[in-house]
């Protein structure tokens, strides 16, 4: 241990250690094993039962409590947790998973209120209270020493950001009590009981309740003094309370919203997501608990199911048999549900399901959070900074070497928090990314990085920070192999990273964040921080070879092409010499799947064209329908490709881009307008664009204003035949609710389609 380390920070060492200037003494009592021991109190007893026949004097005199009111509502309202089904108990017809009364759940760092009645009044002569506070750690009991027991006493004022105990109020035989909690308190479920304690011939006699139910403590973005405190409101409610959101999928050219119910305030997920960090590495380091860093880390490694039987297990491929296509998701709720019920990974997800799934966990607990996707995301594998694609002259791929990869988009999540092990400068947005893509100190987990850190290149800065510039900042190397064996590279840099996305706060619209990650592309400050990322990360780097500058190519981009339409790979040449130019280009289209992994090739063409001086070309392909029908997987995408080579100067242009076919929009018609407690018909339509028949057909229904998302089969669909299915839902909480459809089919998946709907009190 380093000996200028307190013995808090001592206990994050693994996570990223600190140095902190400390006394001699508390120096030597953390290299010895000393601790401070406090006076041991008097054992306490059980409080007499009101129906005990036989009681000692002791027992007739000690103040005994009738009951406990911790306010459950007026808290919650003060402490924004009243949105949270745990705060109101379980009602009869209530389909809820966790039974019983309504439970506390405050924030940190903000005062609570509880009222305990008495059967006489209270004398301060001989009577005196004692709350106590336990934190349970797995395989430990709890104790003052150790931070896992808060023992107070009553008192006329509280100290700031400490815990503490104050009558605010008191009768004859009520007290009020308000009761303080610090800022950097360890988040999760505390036990809280106390003593009554009878004073008698200078002895103290205590005599405990225990109230039956945990008090839920979670992370405070409205307390300055919070690691998470977040000053916008616009904002705290967005990344906060916001239960519904929208993701996004496609590609640069044609982004796609994903309609999603993050659900975290359903009655088991809070309790969930406690219980996950419980059994986590962390359940034994208590302090740990109240760091945001280290619990949004193994969130990360929590979600994906790689190391630990995670929420989630990932599958990219084409048979999902024996469970659930991720594009059939459209929530959260269902899956942490069925992870509730049989403590197993749920099948399947992929990148935005397990970033979902973390932005629900995360809000859950109190940490702002948000759903962010990179389009062409790059995948380093060996820490490069750099893509490598390996082709031979014409452009095909030499699979052997090919390691790398460009997603064509990935979800990943941002956090936001203060960074106490960094330097000044680096909190706010945090990458983390659940999706297991590479390990970390030898665990599927990412981050958290600091945003500004990427930006600035600063890539020796934890977490991850390499793997995650490279994925907004690489530069694309096309390695090509000659006809004489020499290796020609090709370097582009403006392939990745485009058009990085999340939702707007308080709007339904896209805010598009890039210039958050990097400055513009290509400029001079882009390229500067390129280059010092690289010298932060030594590896031998690839240089460009020369490019062609007397001729300029460009691959034409594909904005709109909806599913069962032929489109065109065009690639258009521009002369500037005074030489005529022959001009060899293969043109290819191949079908992927999201993360850039090939299927299978749908066609190419190999093209000579003469291009006169100074003057214009073009050259294109055709690709039909029944070249791509039934090859393109589910969330699958199309690359065009162009190799193209100048006969003249044997200089090579390589370029390529892709794009998503665009699918029908559900068409939903709803009331706007019902009230609490009624059933209300929903419908979803749209037209079968293929000359196909779709079969294994199903409709998803979700909402935040229903208990369990209704899924409904539906009969085969004829090829361009108009399908409607109906479904009654019932309104079973107030406000404006998003109602989000979801259809799924083989042959045709990721339809969706929202409506809202206002549920109105009685």
């Amino acid at each position: 241990m380093d000996p200028t380390e307190s013995d808090e920070t001592s206990i994050i060492n693994e996570f990223r250690p600190r140095p902190r200037f400390v006394s001699r003494l508390i120096y030597y009592r953390m290299n010895t094993g000393i601790r401070p021991v406090p006076k041991p109190l008097p054992q306490p007893q059980p409080l007499p039962r009101p129906n005990d026949t036989f009681k000692t004097k002791e027992e007739e005199e000690v103040l005994k409590v009738l009951k406990v009111d911790l306010m459950i509502a007026e808290n919650a309202e003060a402490h924004r947790t009243d949105r949270y089904e745990l705060t109101r108990p379980v009602q009869p017809g209530d389909e809820r998973l966790l039974s019983g009364p309504a439970r506390l759940v405050v924030r940190r760092g903000q005062s609570f209120d509880i009222r305990i009645d008495f059967d006489r009044p209270f004398n301060s002569d001989k009577d005196d209270l004692r709350l106590i506070f336990d934190f349970a750690v797995a395989g430990k009991p709890p104790s003052e020493s150790g931070g896992t027991r808060v023992v107070l006493i009553l008192s006329d004022e509280d100290e700031p950001k400490r815990w503490g105990a104050k009558t605010l109020r008191q009768t004859e035989d009520t007290f009020t009590i308000r009761i303080f909690t610090p800022p950097q308190l360890q988040v999760g479920k505390w036990k809280f009981c106390f003593d009554t304690i009878l004073k008698t011939n200078d002895k103290e006699k205590p005599f405990r309740y225990t109230y039956d139910q945990p008090i839920y403590i979670l992370f405070n973005p409205w307390c300055p003094d919070d690691q998470v405190f977040m000053e916008d409101e616009t904002h705290r409610s967005e990344y906060v309370l916001n239960d519904y959101g929208q993701l996004y999928a496609g590609s640069a050219s044609s982004v796609n919203p994903i309609p999603w119910n993050f659900g975290q305030f359903e009655d088991f997920v809070l309790e969930l997501s406690i219980r996950l960090l419980d059994a986590s590495q962390i359940s034994s380091k208590f302090n740990v608990r109240g760091n945001s860093v280290p619990i949004v880390r193994t969130i990360s490694a929590l979600v994906n199911s790689n190391d630990d039987n995670g929420v989630l297990e990932g599958r990219w491929g084409d048979d999902y048999s024996d469970g659930v296509s991720p594009s059939a998701w459209t929530g959260s709720v269902a899956i942490l549900e069925q992870y509730w019920r049989t403590g197993q990974s749920v099948k399947y997800g992929q990148c935005w399901v397990f970033s979902a799934i973390v932005t629900t966990l995360c809000r859950s607990l109190g940490i702002p959070c948000r759903s962010v996707t990179n389009f062409c995301s790059a995948h380093d594998t060996d820490g490069s900074l750099t893509i490598d694609f390996h082709c031979d002259h014409r452009g095909n791929p030499l699979k052997e070497y090919n390691n790398d990869s460009i997603w064509n988009f990935h979800v990943w999540n941002e956090v936001w928090m203060q960074r106490p092990d960094l330097p000044t400068g680096f909190g706010g947005w945090q990458v983390i990314d659940a999706t297991p893509q590479e390990t970390s100190e030898g665990v599927y987990c990412t981050g958290p990085a600091s945003v500004e850190a990427i930006k600035r290149g600063l890539v020796d800065l934890p977490y991850d920070a390499p793997f995650i510039f490279a994925e907004v900042n690489a530069d694309y190397v096309y390695c090509i192999q000659t006809k004489t064996g020499k290796e020609e590279y090709v370097t582009r840099a403006d392939r990745i990273g485009k058009c990085i996305s999340t939702k707007i706060p308080g709007d339904i619209d896209r805010l598009d964040i890039t210039d958050q990650y990097k400055y513009t592309e290509g400029s001079e400050e882009e390229r500067a921080i390129v280059w010092k990322a690289l010298s932060l990360n030594p590896r031998t780097r690839k240089e460009k070879s020369n490019t062609i500058q007397e001729m300029d190519f460009k691959l034409e981009q594909k904005e709109f092409v909806m599913t069962g339409q032929s489109f065109d790979v065009v690639l258009r040449m521009t002369s500037s010499c005074r030489e005529t130019r022959t001009v060899k280009t293969t043109l290819r289209a191949t079908a992927t799947h999201y993360t850039g992994v090939s299927v299978t090739e749908l066609k190419s063409k190999r093209i000579k064209t003469i291009v006169k001086p100074r003057a214009e070309a073009e050259i294109r392909m055709t690709v039909d329908v029944t070249d791509y029908l039934n090859k393109i997987p589910d969330m699958g995408h199309i690359k065009m490709s162009a190799m193209s080579q100048v006969v003249e100067t044997k200089l090579f242009h390589a370029d390529s881009d892709d794009f998503q076919l665009r699918k029908p929009q559900l068409k939903i018609k709803a009331p706007s307008e019902v009230k609490i407690g009624q059933t209300y018909d929903i419908e979803a339509s749209f037209v079968n664009p293929l000359d196909i028949t779709l079969t294994k057909c199903r409709f998803n229904f979700e909402s935040s204003s229903i208990r369990i998302p209704v899924t409904k089969p539906y009969a085969d669909v004829p090829p361009n035949g108009e399908v409607k299915c109906n479904c009654t839902l019932k309104a079973l909480k107030l406000g404006e609710k998003d109602v989000i459809v979801g259809f799924w089919s083989r042959g045709l998946s990721g339809l969706t389609g929202t409506v809202t709907v206002k549920v109105n009190s009685k």
